[in-house]
This record gives structure tokens, C-alpha cells and sequence, in this order.
């Protein structure tokens, strides 16, 4: 069982064809013929955690609104235990991301959240819910997308709940809240997060890759560090050796939610017995099957043991 904590997001897409320029502005005009919505944030790390088959349960917060009424539709859907998202009426909304895509090509996205820190009465409520689930757990994941949810108190609770179980627990961090990370087991951040974190310059080779893995292990007190490498795939540092993964994405036509699929395959493959390297391989594979895709994706085992075989 992996306990899934953190900032629940809807990405919204709206897709359509663009073929002139408004006379109104230099902007292109997108004539929208569909539209979609998928679980986003750390709801996008629970749907990745369903096509791997990992039982998983939700933490989190939503508005009362329509969107957070869908997003219990959905998590219901999948069968997922989600008696830990708490519904909020104070006027803070369910935070959806909507985006305008055109011939597979993202023309706009534009937000609808509040960022402000959850009051101290909810962060208590949502901690006693995790509280009530941790002895259950093998692993706990915090997807930080830094909306709220997860305050550096929150953070602190959560690792000392998970050290009194013997939970591990994995990041995917936001380098606001880095301090608070520390006695986490893994941190899967991108290059750019993890060169914040470390106050080192964000370049993207091996070697300078290799001083910021090892730099956040020292700092934070790591087991392991996952640094995701865009096209340049992974480096793993295990607290011994550096690990450069090569990328296993063939075409990319959308980034989005790939962080969350690469800690998603990464701990499940983890709780299922592979070692660090073997499951970052395992992740490395999983985001290059869902940056083929459009929108918010996921990638099975099949997918997966299919691109294994591929190789």
C-alpha cells in the first residue's frame, strides 16, 4: 500500500485546430472541437499507481465546487480509497490547470487555484487521517506541487509518523520546502529543482549532474536521489555510486505529469523488490512511454515489459 500526499490538480484540455491569426490581437485562433479532464498533481501519481496495479490510498484537499465533486467521481471510479481528501468550503477551489492544445502543440495554459497554506484545524484533521493509515503502508509519497497542502509542519509530521512505522517515504519535491525534506528516503526531483535546492548552476551533464545528486544526499539525508534529466533521461545516486540512464522517450509530444509517473513506477517498482537501479530504469522507461503521449498520461507494466522487450 502506497499512501499518496499532496496538491490534487485537474488538468482540463481543451483541443482544437488552429489555422489564422485574430485580427484582434497576434495570437492564433483555436477552433476547440473536444475538450478532457484528467486527475492532475498528486491525483495524477495515485491514476499512474492504478495502471501499475499498486493499491494506493489519497490525502489531500479539494473546494467544494464541481471540480472537486469530479475528482471524487473519479478517484471513486478507480476504486481508490479516498476517504482522506477532505472537501473544504471556505471559499478555496479545487486548483485546475486548463490548456489549449492545437496539432499536438500546448498554444496556452491558464491557472485557477489558491496557494495559501491550509489552516492549522485542516492540517491537524488531514494528518490524523494519515496517522490512522500509515501502519498500513510501505511507502508514502508527497507529491509537492507547493499549493498548499503540504507545509513544512505537515511535511515534519508526516516523516516522523512514517519513521515510527518504518514507511519510507519519496519526494517529488518544490525547492521552497527543501529543509522541510530532510530524513526522506528518495527525492525525484528535474534538474532545474534539484540545481535550486542545491544552490549549484542548473547544467546538464553527467558530471555536474553526479555533484548535485550527491550534494542534496549529504544536505537532506537521503537514502537515494532520482535527478530527472528531461533529454538527458536519469541520474541515480544510491549513497555509494552515480547511475546515468540514458532517455527511453522515442517521440515526446507532451512533458506533462511525466514527474509523476516517474515516482509513481519508481516506488512501486521499489516496494516490489527491485533495487534503486533496477527501479529507476523501470522509471526511466515508464516517462518515456507517457511523453509519447498527449495530456496527462499513465504507462502500464505491459507497457513497460513491452519497451524492455523492444530494446
Amino acid at each position: 500500500m502506497i499512501l499518496v500526499i499532496g496538491d490534487i490538480i485537474v488538468d482540463e484540455f481543451l483541443w482544437g485546430d488552429a489555422h489564422r491569426i485574430s485580427p484582434e490581437a497576434p495570437v492564433p485562433v483555436v477552433n476547440i472541437s473536444e475538450s478532457d479532464r484528467r486527475l492532475g498533481g498528486s491525483a495524477n501519481v495515485i491514476r499512474n499507481l492504478h495502471a501499475l496495479d499498486e493499491p494506493c490510498a489519497m490525502f489531500g484537499v479539494v473546494g467544494d465546487d464541481e471540480a472537486g465533486r469530479w475528482v471524487a467521481q473519479r478517484l471513486g471510479a478507480l476504486g481508490v480509497e479516498h476517504q482522506g481528501v477532505l472537501i473544504k468550503s471556505n471559499g478555496r477551489p479545487t486548483a485546475v490547470k486548463t490548456r489549449i492544445i492545437a496539432r499536438h502543440q500546448q498554444m496556452l495554459r491558464f491557472d485557477r487555484e489558491w496557494n495559501s497554506p491550509l489552516t492549522a484545524a485542516c492540517q491537524q484533521q488531514m494528518l490524523s487521517l494519515i496517522a490512522d493509515r500509515m501502519p498500513q503502508a510501505g511507502m508514502a509519497i508527497l507529491s509537492d506541487y507547493a499549493k498548499g497542502v503540504l507545509t513544512a509542519e505537515t511535511i515534519a509530521a508526516i516523516l516522523q509518523l512514517a519513521d515510527e512505522h518504518g514507511c519510507r517515504v519519496g519526494i517529488d519535491p518544490k525547492p521552497e520546502h527543501t529543509a522541510a525534506y530532510q530524513g526522506a528516503t528518495f527525492i525525484t526531483p528535474n534538474l532545474q529543482e534539484a540545481a535550486a535546492m542545491s544552490g549549484l548552476p542548473a547544467i546538464n551533464t553527467d558530471e555536474h549532474a553526479a555533484l548535485i545528486a550527491k550534494t542534496l544526499h549529504r544536505q537532506l539525508s537521503l537514502s537515494w536521489v532520482l535527478l530527472t534529466r528531461s533529454e538527458c533521461g536519469m541520474t541515480l545516486f544510491d549513497g555509494q555510486q552515480c547511475h546515468h540512464i540514458p532517455t527511453e522517450a522515442r517521440d515526446v509530444f507532451d512533458v506533462t505529469g511525466a514527474g509523476d509517473t516517474v515516482i509513481a513506477s519508481f516506488a512501486t517498482a521499489l516496494l516490489r523488490g527491485e533495487t534503486p537501479l533496477q527501479a529507476a530504469i523501470t522509471a526511466n522507461k515508464a516517462a518515456g512511454i507517457v511523453v509519447g503521449k498527449v495530456g496527462t498520461a499513465t504507462a502500464s507494466w505491459q507497457e513497460i515489459h513491452r519497451s524492455s522487450a523492444l530494446q
